[in-house]
């Protein structure tokens, strides 16, 4: 053979979603601006609402030099430890359904779409409504439950010769569903303070979030974050398609187990803080791929959006109806509703 023939039969790469591209220039562009708002939208909510604080206000009760027993609580026990959630929580969705879209290769694939997220609001519901804990940990854990628990139902129905994408988006909204029903006979049957509660909480409520329910979530991040990027390039991998990936050496049924472990844990860490917030881990992948002008779906932007989609909502939220507050979930699913239509219509026009 010649070597002009091997140069011919020689397989081109073109650079892998999960790892080269978040760092191409309208990628950092992107997480630049990303950060600005961020800063821009913490500072906001520092400053307004009820009772309202001057910069520096703010400045001297951050650094300790505040006497005011009212803006020390007001901000460091108040609206510091919401921020905070709020970052966290975006962050998780939007890394959580990154990884769920890019292991799927399907824009309408993430964990509340599939039923992750009402597995582990179910498991939430079980031990606030039937065992009575209240615990933050105890909260975790089952969410975890849940939602672990409605992976392995929907992996083993969708497993026939591989799982792939489109049924494994099927099998997810039918378990969801059943689920969905599931979690309002549980409120039903609930004494009426705790179905209140409940009730509250199924909404999507960052309400009276404080630093015992923030400290634990930032340490879930820390372990998923780092696991989820050491992951990346077999995310980037499976974005070819299972036979290129596997034509590559890749074990893809390992990989999308190991990337599924990765993406419930991060969505039910996020669930057992902020209730099942929806659409965010829908809408901030596909938004940040866009922006950034990349071919797949990037890790670190999807977070950063996530991050700042959730941060956005939630001042709408406090604001909107001040005094009155919106739960945030219901604010993100009105967005994510519309934006969902806007997703539908355009793959109608494509098969017209």
């Amino acid at each position: 053979m010649t070597e002009a023939s091997h140069k011919l039969n020689r397989p081109t790469f073109r650079p892998l979603p999960g790892v080269a591209l978040p760092y191409q220039p309208r990628s950092l562009w992107l997480l630049a601006i990303s950060l600005i708002a961020m800063i821009a939208l913490v500072i906001a909510t520092l400053l307004t609402g009820e009772f309202t604080l001057s910069p520096s206000g703010v400045w001297q009760t951050l650094t300790g030099q505040q006497d005011d027993s009212l803006a020390n609580l007001v901000v460091l026990e108040l609206r510091l430890p919401r921020i905070l959630a709020c970052l966290l929580v975006g962050l998780a969705l939007g890394l959580s359904g990154a990884i769920f879209q890019g292991m799927a290769r399907n824009p309408l694939a993430s964990p509340d779409v599939v039923g992750f997220t009402t597995g582990a609001a179910t498991g939430v519901l079980v031990l606030l409504l039937v065992e009575g804990f209240a615990v933050t940990a105890s909260l975790s854990v089952g969410a975890m439950v849940g939602g672990f628990g409605t992976a392995l139902i929907v992996y083993l129905l969708a497993m026939r010769r591989g799982v792939h994408g489109q049924r494994l988006i099927l099998v997810g909204i039918a378990i969801g569903a059943m689920l969905a029903a599931l979690n309002s006979y549980l409120i039903t049957r609930a004494e009426l303070e705790s179905a209140q509660a409940a009730r509250i909480w199924m909404h999507g409520s960052l309400n009276g979030v404080s630093w015992p329910q923030v400290l634990p979530l930032l340490l879930w991040l820390l372990i998923l974050v780092p696991a989820a990027m050491a992951l990346s390039r077999r995310l980037g991998l499976l974005e070819f398609g299972d036979d290129i990936a596997a034509g590559l050496g890749l074990p893809v049924n390992r990989s999308k187990t190991q990337l599924i472990v990765v993406s419930i844990t991060l969505a039910a860490a996020a669930i057992s803080v902020g209730g099942p917030i929806g659409f965010v881990a829908l809408a901030a992948p596909q938004l940040a791929r866009k922006l950034a002008g990349t071919g797949g779906i990037t890790l670190i932007p999807s977070a950063a959006v996530g991050a700042t989609l959730l941060l956005a909502a939630d001042l709408l939220a406090q604001r909107l109806l001040a005094p009155f507050q919106i739960p945030v979930g219901l604010l993100t699913g009105a967005l994510g509703g519309a934006y969902l239509l806007f997703l539908l219509s355009r793959e109608w026009r494509r098969v017209d």
